[in-house]
């Protein structure tokens, strides 16, 4: 009896020492947060003691970015491995289907016997997301934690916080902020209106401090409640056994940042801890280490599959960062923002970690595009007031106005994106590089997102975008690409080439053609009138509306009126969405006030397209604009 109770311990303990030679890995990942409100990153206006510790003790990242601007299609990235403009996940919440191949990586984790959970966001963007968060995950739930594994199991495990999410730093009003934040906060964890400094692409009012002090207060309440994370991972025991990571899933969730295609959206946080046993792992060292190489998050998913032994699939491409297996590190990074909400957009970006450059493809649409969520703000609100009365600097104006084409600025000497250098003559090297970079990339990719999220709907009917993308009779992507890069374009020799395209065979370069013209400026539409008004007659219906929404507002036609009132009444939820939003950027919108109203109140519109109709209204003061009218 007593030696198979011996037989038995013995067993038990070879196989917690064999699992244990594995790392627990904890994540610790945060909400809409850049690296400049972090005490690590050099801002000492910030209370941020638990993450700096981590810092001091471990490996900070200057150069880490998320593939996207917005919390979806960065998730989507970091659970599947796969870029957004493969998967055509990019757009907000849009919850298309990816190939059944494709996992959620905590997957081939269990396959190496970790125990994996999450706590709790998912929020990744995929169809029939119950099915995958149930292959992908043990548990994912607000109870979920390495507290439930089997004994000696390795764990990985991942805790997001909300503390700092948009909802806390400016979409809820003030008052629940003060309950929900302020409140939560010990009388030296707190910072006031007057206690830091104004980024210079807001304006430094008392109003605008007021609103602005709650980034820093959200993000000491996050730190605060990731203090309390890790005093329970210490009174477990399992401290010296896990190797630690920190990020944010995006950029900050002020204006400028989120959603938007510049440094302040892409670029995060992170960093990753090593205890004693697992510090040959990393290959910058382990105590107080800082890095600029550049990592995204397509290199996640890869990485934490190697750490735990297994195979990596085919379809991640992303770098393995540590390990025996450590790939060679990159010199440049291929980002993207698409369709945040109810705002359309697309923008591509290259970084080398210094330098950022973005191509902007719809730049009709300003940075403060109308997206509900963000627009009911009261800081949104503040600032377009101090638009109106004429109390902005024309960097803060911009906020308001048409983009360029390109955006170039060197990060290391202008962190807030103050001074565009696309047009100065000592950066051409630097411009043509990225540039040849972005179309490099984006050729060898074959983002499927330059097709219109109309068509990524039809597709995902029979296919997946992914699948889609890779047939080139099909997706024809150069010559599609070819269209799209005049897009944004403006002058008459631009102009003309779009006119021309207008009569491709192909609906998608015809769609790219007018798009781009929508971008040129009156007085370069003048001399294609006529092109442009046949255009509506297009039996394209996404070429006709935006044909006729050109020509209604440049030329008040009757016609092109009829064209955009009746697509926003479509029964077809994208073909609505960007009708309202080619409505939004026009200067005479109150003909179409009882249209929006009626499309607000027709049954099964979807939120997209309700927020829109309360942007619209809410543009005009004829809704209120807060939290509870943001659809």
């Amino acid at each position: 009896m007593k030696s198979g109770i011996l037989l038995a311990i013995f067993f038990f303990l070879m196989y917690t020492s064999s699992a244990q030679q594995k790392p627990n890995i904890l994540w610790i990942t945060i909400e809409d947060s850049s690296p400049q409100f972090f005490g690590c990153y050099g801002n000492q206006d910030a209370h941020t003691p638990v993450i700096d510790k981590l810092a001091r003790e471990g490996v900070r990242f200057t150069n880490a970015f998320s593939t996207g601007t917005v919390c979806s299609p960065s998730r989507s990235t970091i659970i599947t491995g796969v870029r957004t403009f493969k998967a055509g996940t990019g757009n907000h919440r849009s919850n298309y289907p990816v190939p059944e191949s494709i996992k959620g990586f905590p997957y081939y984790l269990q396959l190496q016997d970790y125990y994996v959970s999450n706590n709790s966001k998912t929020d990744y963007n995929v169809a029939d997301a119950e099915a995958f968060i149930r292959e992908a995950w043990n548990e994912s739930s607000g109870k979920a934690g390495w507290w439930n594994r089997k004994p000696g199991q390795p764990f990985f495990a991942v805790f997001n916080f909300m503390e700092s999410h948009q909802s806390r730093t400016m979409t809820m009003s003030y008052e629940w902020y003060t309950e929900n934040v302020w409140n939560q906060l010990d009388e030296d964890e707190r910072i006031a209106e007057n206690g830091f400094e104004m980024p210079p692409i807001y304006r430094n009012s008392d109003e605008m401090r007021k609103h602005f002090a709650r980034v820093y207060n959200s993000i000491s309440l996050t730190d605060k409640r990731i203090g309390e994370l890790l005093d329970r991972l210490e009174s477990d025991n399992l401290r010296d056994s896990t190797i630690i990571f920190f990020y944010a899933d995006h950029g900050e969730g002020e204006p400028r940042g989120k959603t938007n295609g510049i440094n302040y959206g892409y670029r995060v946080p992170f960093v990753v801890w090593f205890p004693e046993m697992y510090k040959e792992l990393s290959p910058w060292g382990t105590a107080g280490i800082v890095t600029n190489e550049l990592i995204s998050f397509e290199d996640l998913s890869p990485t934490l599959i190697s750490m735990a032994g297994g195979e990596i699939p085919e379809h991640l491409k992303g770098r393995i960062l540590l390990g025996k297996d450590r790939s060679e590190t990159t010199d440049h990074l291929l980002l993207s923002a698409d369709r945040s909400d109810n705002g359309i957009d697309m923008v591509r970006t290259i970084t080398d970690g210094r330098y950022i450059y973005s191509r902007n493809y719809l730049p009709f649409i300003p940075q403060g595009r109308y997206i509900r969520y963000m627009y009911i703000s009261e800081i949104v609100q503040q600032m377009r007031s101090d638009y109106r009365k004429g109390l902005l600097d024309s960097l803060q104006q911009s906020y308001f106005e048409p983009r360029p084409d390109e955006y170039l600025f060197d990060i290391e000497d202008d962190l807030w994106e103050t001074k565009n250098l696309a047009s100065e003559p000592e950066y051409q090297a630097v411009l043509e590089k990225m540039r040849k970079q972005l179309d490099e990339n984006l050729l060898n990719a074959r983002d499927v997102l330059f097709l219109p999220e109309y068509e990524i709907g039809l597709i995902s009917k029979t296919t997946t975008p992914y699948e889609y993308r890779l047939n080139n009779k099909e997706y024809p992507f150069e010559e599609i690409y070819s269209a799209a890069s005049l897009s944004g374009k403006r002058g008459h020799g631009f102009a003309e080439k779009q006119v021309e395209l207008l009569q491709s065979q192909n609906r998608i370069v015809r769609y790219w053609a007018i798009m781009g013209l929508r971008s040129q400026p009156a007085e370069t539409l003048a001399a294609f009138r006529q092109n442009i008004e046949k255009a509506m007659n297009d039996d394209y219906a996404l070429v006709r509306i935006g044909a006729a929404a050109i020509v209604y507002q440049q030329w008040k036609n009757g016609q092109a009126k009829e064209i955009l009132a009746e697509s926003c009444r479509s029964e077809n939820m994208d073909i609505a969405l960007l009708s309202i939003n080619f409505l939004m950027y026009i200067e005479n919108k109150e003909p179409f006030i009882p249209t929006i109203r009626a499309v607000h109140e027709l049954p099964n519109r979807s939120y997209n397209v309700k927020a829109a109709c309360m942007d619209f209204l809410g543009s005009l003061n004829l809704v209120p604009n807060n939290y509870a009218y943001r659809e």
